[in-house]
C-alpha cells in the first residue's frame, strides 16, 4: 500500500499489477474501504487486470479529512492513483456509493475509461435513500456506532441470511459491523443524501454492466434498476444477494465483473 498525498488527506492506495492487464479502478462504498469491499475477489479480478483503489478520507488506510468530502475529489484522486500507476486507460468498478464515484469519473475522464461496472448502486438517492442516509450521518457524527449497526445490519443483509442465524449469531453480527464503522463513514454518506447522477449516466458512452443485488434493503432494486435503464445500452444482472455481494456471493460477483470486462479487450 502507498499514499498520495493532497492539500487535505493522504489518500492510501492498493495496487495490484502482477499480470500486466489492463486497468481497473476501484471506487469502493460508503462506510467501507478497498480492502472490506473488494478484497474477496482481489486475486480475482488482478489475475487479469492492473487493479488501483484508493481510500476514500477516514477509512483504510486514509486519514480523516477536516474539510466535508465532494465527489469530485474522489472521482479526481482515483485518477491521479491510475496516473501516478502509468494507467492510461482503464475500466472503473464502482460499488454502491462508488458506483457514484465511477460515473463522475466516465464524466471527467471520457477519453480514458474503457468501460463500467456498477454494483448495488443508483442514479439518483431519492426520499427513502436520503432518510436512512441523514440518520446513519447523525449516528455516526454522534458515536453511536452499535445503534448505527442496528439499523444497517437488517438493511444490508440479505433477509434470508439474517433470519436463518441464531439471536447471538444475529447479535455477533450487529457487535462485529459496530467495531468496523470507520471514522469518516458519515463523511461519505454524506454525498449519497441528494445525489443525482442522472446527467452522467446518460452521457456514458462506453460498455457498462450494471449488477443489481436483488435482496438489497439498502439501495432497493427498483433504485439499481433505473440506473440500468439510464445508462445507455447497459447491460444489465442480478445476484441474490443484499448490500454485501463481497460477503455472500463473492465467485459470482468476480465472474460476472471478469467475464464481462474481458468481452471489452480487443482481440489478438
Amino acid at each position: 500500500m502507498s499514499v498520495i498525498t493532497t492539500a487535505t488527506a493522504a489518500y492510501a492506495r492498493t495496487v495490484r499489477k502482477e499480470s500486466g492487464g489492463p486497468g481497473l479502478l476501484l471506487a469502493h462504498g460508503g462506510g467501507g474501504a478497498v480492502e472490506s469491499n473488494f478484497g474477496a475477489i482481489l486475486d480475482q479480478l488482478a489475475a487479469e487486470h492492473s487493479v488501483v483503489g484508493v481510500d476514500y478520507p477516514g477509512t483504510g488506510g486514509t486519514p480523516k479529512s477536516d474539510e466535508p468530502l465532494r465527489l469530485d475529489e474522489l472521482a479526481d484522486q482515483l485518477v491521479a492513483a491510475a496516473d501516478a500507476e502509468g494507467l492510461e486507460t482503464f475500466a472503473v468498478l464502482g460499488y454502491s456509493l462508488g458506483g457514484n464515484v465511477a460515473l463522475r469519473i466516465a464524466a471527467r475522464y471520457p477519453e480514458r475509461v474503457t468501460a463500467l461496472v456498477l454494483t448495488a448502486t443508483f442514479v439518483r438517492a431519492g426520499n427513502r435513500l436520503k432518510l436512512v442516509g441523514d440518520l446513519w450521518s447523525g449516528l455516526a457524527a454522534r458515536g453511536e456506532n452499535e445503534l448505527l449497526a442496528r439499523l444497517l445490519v437488517p438493511l444490508a443483509v440479505n433477509p434470508a441470511v439474517l433470519e436463518g442465524l441464531t439471536p447471538e449469531q444475529a447479535e455477533d453480527v450487529v457487535l462485529a459491523t459496530a467495531a468496523s464503522i470507520p471514522p469518516g463513514a458519515g463523511d461519505h454518506v454524506d454525498l449519497i443524501k441528494g445525489a443525482d447522477l442522472s446527467a452522467e449516466a446518460a452521457g456514458v458512452s462506453v460498455p457498462a454492466l450494471v449488477i443489481a443485488t436483488t435482496e438489497d434493503r439498502l439501495v432497493p432494486l427498483e433504485l439499481q434498476k433505473e440506473l440500468a435503464g439510464a445508462v445507455p445500452g447497459a447491460r444489465y444482472a442480478e445476484l441474490p444477494t443484499g448490500h454485501l455481494p463481497f460477503a455472500e456471493r463473492p465467485a459470482e460477483w468476480a465472474a460476472l465483473i471478469t467475464e464481462f470486462l474481458s468481452e471489452q479487450r480487443p482481440a489478438g
